[in-house]
């Protein structure tokens, strides 16, 4: 769940030349305990099938071919690719991860390498699509079986056909990991992993994000069934995402403890590596635990973007997606010696408008324009505009955190009360980009709780399977809130007859550094007590900052840095029957108090 700038209320604010030597460190898929000899604990398998030594000389790097905003209508031709395939065979990058077995991409690519004899390998993969109930429909449900079925015989057929270019086969994508848009029980997955891996010689997989694999805490899903059945994990990190609200960071990203200017910008990004280390480390150390240690760990997705897209401004520059990969490079050395993972893909090749707030992460521009950190590898004449130097990498601002001493800290109010401060330049921003909720302001004493104006938010998901929505404010800094800790609440006033539950809380910088999002859900006829009715009334809420802040130990009210957060993420409320719903929320009189 990523967000960017949504609404008319305010101003921007802050779910990817390099040298050559350095690049082959970075994207080499480094050969590590790859050499067989595990034995996965599941009847029938008798062993890990190795990787090939194609993964250890091969520069890798995610591919798709989509260029317009819309990938469901564009045609992918023969001549596309292998416009594509000529840049990518220039800079090294000869191993290629995509992400189906479509006759409209993965066969059509296999093809135009076999006639044209092109030295590029294939990591190929199989979209599964969800066969969640709750997600979708009877109907749906069997469509996309019958899809899945599909998709797994084509994966087959690719892999049988093309042997000497398919190297693996990776089964689904992202399907596991607790935010996923196709969710699919690993059983599931497992299942699809058997059927493939029965009917082919090569190694098999499925990719997904680190703390499925890890059985991390968040995670309601064990990786067991599916690590009895892969011969390799694929395991993605984004330490660039974890930054972006409401997602919760688990790294120092903000790194104000070292000065302002490029110390800054480069304590950030060696957090970042840090970062993906620390959750590799966790994915070995499950699989240590389960007795899996020769099982080798692909990094199968990482990267850093070079431009914001969802807003992460002061995080994303060409700069810093260089100093990325340079980092990169040396933890890919580092594999060599079984000290790392057995490889890393760089996602990805080219930028895809279509993906929208998850784009600008490509080595090229979409008009195939090689971005500054390989544009060692290219003629001038390839490259994209802009010429920058290690000065030019961005970084969080330092924060200040001004103590609030009132008994009342306002957020948004017309009303003037005695013993309160007021938050200046408050903006509101939605969840994503393009935003799946917007913000408004009204004027109309009629219609407000207090005062003229008042807040209009409209949810806008996506449609009825997305996560949910939200909007959050901030001034880009940070207050410090620590007096309303003991006696403390936070209180608006909301008119709406949204069905279900809302979510109300903030966010703020812990104590260890990472962001901590106290949200919690909040019942409709008052049921806990706090004050929301969705009747379509104005109604007083009033929450206990002591209930919000409740079973999470890393709070820091010292450095509330989105002090208010209205949301309705479905798997948190539990709206079901509000999934894809755009009742408007009325909201006025936002405050905290003591």
């Amino acid at each position: 769940m990523n967000i960017t700038q949504s609404l008319t209320l305010s101003a921007v604010r802050p779910h990817r030349a390099f040298l050559a030597a350095a690049l082959a460190l970075v994207f080499a898929l480094l050969l590590a305990a790859c050499g067989g000899g595990g034995v996965v604990p599941t009847p029938g398998v008798q062993g890990l099938r190795p990787l090939s030594a194609d993964f250890s000389s091969r520069k890798a790097v995610a591919y798709s071919p989509f260029r317009s905003a819309n990938r469901d209508t564009e045609t992918i031709t023969a001549a596309m690719i292998r416009e594509d395939l000529a840049l990518l065979k220039t800079g090294g990058f000869t191993l290629l991860r995509v992400f189906d077995s479509s006759d409209a991409v993965s066969r059509l690519l296999l093809q135009v390498i076999s006639d044209d004899k092109l030295d590029f390998k294939v990591m190929l993969g199989a979209y599964i699509a969800t066969e969640d109930s709750s997600r979708v429909n009877a109907a749906g449900l069997a469509a996309n079986q019958a899809y899945n079925k599909a998709e797994v015989d084509r994966a087959v057929a690719l892999a049988t056909a093309f042997k000497s270019l398919v190297l693996s086969v990776s089964v689904g994508n992202e399907t596991m990991v607790v935010w996923s848009f196709v969710p699919n029980t690993p059983s599931t997955i497992a299942g699809y992993i058997k059927s493939v891996r029965d009917r082919i010689t090569q190694p098999v997989t499925t990719d997904d994000n680190w703390a499925f694999f890890a059985k991390n805490a968040s995670e309601k899903n064990d990786p067991r069934a599916v690590l009895e059945a892969v011969d390799f994990v694929s395991m993605h990190s984004y330490p660039l995402l974890d930054t972006v609200p409401p997602a919760v960071a688990n790294w120092d990203y903000q790194q104000q403890a070292a000065a302002a200017g490029p110390a800054r910008a480069t304590a950030m990004m060696d957090a970042a590596v840090a970062s993906a280390k620390t959750e590799y480390a966790a994915v070995r150390a499950h699989l240590d635990s389960v007795g899996l240690k020769t099982m080798p760990i692909v990094i199968g997705e990482t990267g850093w973007k070079a431009e914001p897209s969802n807003g992460e401004f002061n995080r994303a520059h060409p700069v810093n997606q260089k100093m990325y990969l340079d980092r990169l490079a040396l933890w890919s050395a580092a594999g060599k010696t079984g000290a790392g993972p057995a490889s890393i893909v760089y996602f990805e090749a080219f930028d895809e408008p279509w993906k929208k707030s998850d784009d600008k992460w490509g080595l090229f521009t979409v008009a195939r324009k090689a971005r500054y950190m390989v544009q060692g590898l290219y003629l001038s004449s390839l490259w994209d505009a802009g010429s920058y130097t290690a000065a030019d990498a961005v970084y969080m601002p330092t924060i200040t955190s001004s103590t609030v001493n009132a008994k009342r800290y306002t957020l948004y109010a017309d009303a003037v009360t005695t013993d309160e401060a007021v938050a200046s330049n408050l903006q509101w921003f939605g969840y994503d980009s393009p935003p799946n909720a917007f913000t408004g302001e009204g004027a109309d004493a009629a219609l407000a709780a207090e005062g003229t104006h008042f807040l209009e938010i409209q949810p806008a998901p996506a449609n009825a399977s997305a996560y949910g929505w939200g909007v959050l404010a901030t001034n880009n800094n940070s207050a410090d809130l620590s007096q309303f800790g003991a006696s403390g609440k936070l209180n608006l006033s909301i008119k709406t007859s949204y069905p279900g539950k809302l979510m109300i809380g903030f966010i703020t910088t812990g104590t260890d550094g990472k962001d901590a999002n106290v949200s919690r859900p909040i019942s409709n006829s008052n049921a806990d007590g706090y004050g929301f009715v969705n009747d379509g009334l104005w109604h007083q809420v009033s929450i206990p900052i002591s209930a919000l802040t409740a079973g999470q130990p890393t709070v820091n009210l010292g450095k509330v840095t989105f002090p208010v957060v209205i949301s309705d993420i479905y798997g948190s409320t539990g709206n079901t029957a509000a999934k894809g719903d755009k009742t408007k929320i009325f909201v006025d009189g936002i405050f905290w108090s003591r």
